[in-house]
């Protein structure tokens, strides 16, 4: 199962769900025998490849909002003694 096949959720990978869609409208009956399989597991591996990129960002951007907020707390602390 994949997340919804919405093109502007998932840039990276576009070009791999228009033809795995366009692929599933091409062969409606050959989509349930393994017809449009190849296109699937790449688009498996690019939405592994893209969740990968966004944790990254993710983790970096809660690391400096992290470090912000203990910069916050510390001032504060000074200021209240």
């Amino acid at each position: 199962m994949h997340p919804p096949l919405t093109l502007h959720r998932h840039p990276m990978c576009a070009e791999i769900i228009e033809d795995f869609q366009k692929c599933h409208v091409d062969h409606p009956i050959g989509k349930f025998f393994g017809k449009c399989t190849e296109l699937k597991i790449k688009l498996d591996r690019c939405f592994r490849q893209e969740k990968a990129v966004k944790r990254k960002v993710n983790f970096e951007q809660s690391k400096k909002f992290k470090e912000r907020l203990q910069a916050y707390r510390k001032e504060m602390a000074e200021k209240d003694t």
